[in-house]
């Protein structure tokens, strides 16, 4: 029976390794978000990649994307996130160890 190692969460986002493609798998439309009151993208990203604006709309950068699709999941707003996979050989991938 083999035992796994504990580690903590820098040291398994040291594994990970972002290839950033020119093109976002991932598009907000800031101004669809103006109007949503729950903003749950910006709750449920697990990367933090959603930042309301003062302005209510809302700033996303994807690069450092897991692509787990959880804003798109959570979005009540019709629109305002458009996702797709990022092109072949790019995204985030995951080291084993």
């Amino acid at each position: 029976m083999s035992e796994y190692q504990e580690i903590g969460f820098e040291q398994r986002m040291a594994l990970v390794d972002f290839r950033v493609s020119e093109r976002a798998h991932i598009t907000v439309d800031g101004d669809a978000c103006r109007g949503c009151t729950t903003q749950g993208c910006v709750v449920a990203c697990p990367a933090n990649l959603f930042v309301p604006t003062s302005d209510g709309g809302i700033l996303f950068n994807y690069e450092q994307c897991f692509e787990c699709g959880t804003c798109y999941l959570v979005c009540n707003t019709e629109g305002a996130i458009t996702w797709t996979y990022p092109e072949g050989g790019h995204g985030v991938v995951f080291a084993l160890s």
